[in-house]
């Protein structure tokens, strides 16, 4: 009885895992001859809302109650893999291919661009990017280069380039300032409380005695602070060897704290207090707190407010004009192919009037739902 049991309960899995297959491989949009499936459009929808600003707010796009945050990112989706679709069929007409190589070469130029590897990962990490995820959209990146240079010239000249200068000077006036180097001593009172609620020999505290245990992690690390101050202060030219070896900016640690230059609002308040207080070759008088952490700083240069001159700037006007021109290429590709294509809606839910009425319909009821809260809290007054 009870094998028949299992092997009922078998089925029923198989059943269950080939249902979800099936409706993973299912067409929802068919662009001409190619098929948009369900799984296509999950993969990239969760893509979307994963990380980024949902994620630090803790946004849950898909509860009833963010129903029009959900249906604007939907749209969204459905158009993005459409055009996606569009150009790809495109590049294969046109056999464009991109190759391992061309993928390495553009991860250097990046890398070129940023300083160094560490600095790529440290960016990756920041925005919750694996190393595979950033080659493959980086890979598409450059298929779309690719196919821009295709469609026509994107060269830009020198008089386009200096136009562009002389019309925009609020692009390339910049305001003082300061060159520095830190060495970060990271304090995280939140990650240090769930570490010492997590050792077992700690299960049986009151949060008076979690938060004693706190205070001293904290009162250690500001001490490792002080200690590295005194250090640095006895002779500064160890304080790129200090920085390597002790500060928890990974990023910084390994050009030995430079940050290089930076202007007063691209630090935080206490840090750029600090750091435009000083002269040049001096190190701060005792660590920095902020929300980060003990910082010790150390000012190596400054520079006075005034206007990038047109001979450093022209390679980069260049280069971001002949990007615009590519982005506008390919949009005008984009239109063209959308109304000679044949875009069929398989799933009613993904079309454009569909997904319109329901937005209609949750605006609509938003108001209806903000109406009864202020109507509930005028009888409560």
């Amino acid at each position: 009885m009870r094998a028949k049991k299992l092997l009922t309960a078998i089925a029923l899995s198989a059943v269950l895992f080939a249902g979800c297959g099936l409706k993973s491989n299912e067409a929802i949009i068919k662009v001409n001859d190619t098929k948009i499936t369900q799984g296509q459009f999950d993969k990239l929808f969760d893509k979307e809302t994963s990380g980024g600003m949902f994620k630090a707010l803790g946004v849950d796009v898909k509860s009833d109650k963010n129903a029009f945050i959900y249906l604007m990112i939907k749209e969204r989706v459905v158009n993005e893999l459409i055009v996606k679709t569009l150009l790809d069929e495109e590049m294969t007409k046109r056999g464009i291919k991109v190759t391992d190589k061309d993928v390495d070469e553009a991860v250097k130029d990046i890398i070129d661009k940023l300083g160094s590897k560490e600095q790529l990962a440290e960016v990756l990490k920041q925005n919750g990017i694996s190393n595979a995820q950033f080659k493959q959209d980086l890979k598409e990146e450059v298929k779309m280069k690719k196919l821009a240079q295709e469609l026509g010239s994107t060269k830009v000249s020198d008089a386009e380039a200096k136009k562009f200068y002389n019309d925009n000077p609020d692009k390339f006036n910049y305001p003082d300032k300061v060159r520095a180097s830190h060495i970060l001593i990271s304090v995280n009172p939140e990650e240090i409380t769930e570490i010492i609620k997590s050792d077992s020999n700690n299960q049986n505290l009151s949060d008076n005695e979690v938060k004693a245990k706190v205070d001293a992690e904290i009162k250690a690390k500001e001490a490792k602070a002080n200690q590295l101050l005194a250090e640095a202060k006895k002779d500064l030219t160890q304080f790129a060897k200090l920085a390597k070896e002790n500060s928890d900016d990974t990023a910084s640690a390994v050009k030995g704290g430079d940050l290089g230059f930076f202007a007063a609002k691209e630090m935080v308040p206490e840090f750029s207090k600090a750091a435009f207080s000083m002269k040049p070759n001096t190190i701060s008088d005792k660590p920095v707190r902020t929300q980060y952490g003990y910082h010790i700083i150390m000012v190596t240069d400054r520079a006075a407010a005034g206007k990038t001159p047109y001979e450093k700037v022209q390679n980069d006007i260049k280069a971001y004009l002949e990007n615009q021109k590519q982005i506008q290429m390919l949009d005008d590709l984009t239109e063209s192919l959308k109304k000679n294509a044949k875009i069929e809606y398989v799933d009613p839910q993904y079309s454009p009037d569909a997904n319109k009425k329901s937005i209609q319909e949750a605006l609509k009821k938003n108001e209806t739902e903000a109406k009864k809260l202020k109507e509930e809290k005028q009888k409560n007054k």
